[in-house]
């Protein structure tokens, strides 16, 4: 049984590689800061960088490939203030700015883009033009400007409900300041690594606490350097 899960999950992650991977460590699965790595194939583009996830630690999410999760270990749920544990697409950028020249699709923020966190909404874990009759949403265009720039995580993409929604990458409210669920950071790093992304090398997000490092290296011995995976 091990041995076929094995090999259904080595054919999920073939069928989805990735020239970009942006790697992020966390010690355990209560902490609300972590590490993280990017990688062109098996170099490292920029030097490990401190980012905040969620308030709350991590949970098991919903992304590209379906992890062995042992018993006891938390699943991401909507509200419970934790970042997704998995692999993730990372399909398009978005802030303020109405001009853009990033090697990714381009959301601009307006007044009116609010993103759905209710699950009984048609448009749960969407980014939409506001109608003025959704129940639970938060507003992208934000006074405190942590999504002037940001990275949308393609996390729960069947909308599947109490599951968590609005997953990003942004610009971090503070140093050691943890998330509703979404990965934070200095917008310098924001930045650079928005200049970085190119949709043609399918980036992605790995996600994970400590104890997956082993898993992670069986299915990209590309990151065999990585010094966040060291035992």
């Amino acid at each position: 049984m091990i041995k076929s899960f094995l090999i259904l999950l080595n054919i999920s992650i073939l069928l989805f590689s990735s020239e970009q991977i942006i790697l992020v460590v966390s010690d355990d699965f209560n902490k609300s800061v972590a590490k993280m790595e990017c990688y062109e194939g098996s170099k490292q583009v920029f030097k490990p960088i401190a980012v905040n996830i969620g308030e709350n630690g991590l949970g098991w999410g919903l992304g590209e490939v379906k992890f062995f999760q042992k018993q006891g270990e938390p699943l991401k749920h909507e509200g419970d203030k934790k970042a997704p544990i998995g692999i993730f697409k990372l399909t398009a950028l978005f802030g303020y700015s109405q001009e853009s020249d990033y090697h990714m699709p381009y959301l601009y923020i307006s007044e009116k883009l609010i993103c759905v966190d209710d699950s009984d909404s048609s448009f749960y874990n969407q980014i939409i033009m506001a109608h003025g009759d959704e129940k639970s949403f938060e507003f992208m265009k934000r006074k405190d400007n942590q999504y002037k720039l940001g990275i949308v995580v393609e996390h729960n993409k069947n909308a599947i409900a109490m599951r968590g929604s609005c997953i990003f990458m942004h610009i971090q409210k503070g140093s050691n300041k943890g998330t509703a669920g979404c990965t934070s950071m200095k917008e310098e790093d924001m930045i650079k690594i928005a200049k970085w992304l190119d949709k043609s090398k399918n980036p992605i997000l790995i996600q994970i606490p400590k104890s997956s490092s082993e898993e992670i290296l069986g299915l990209y011995p590309e990151l065999k350097n990585s010094s966040l995976l060291k035992k």
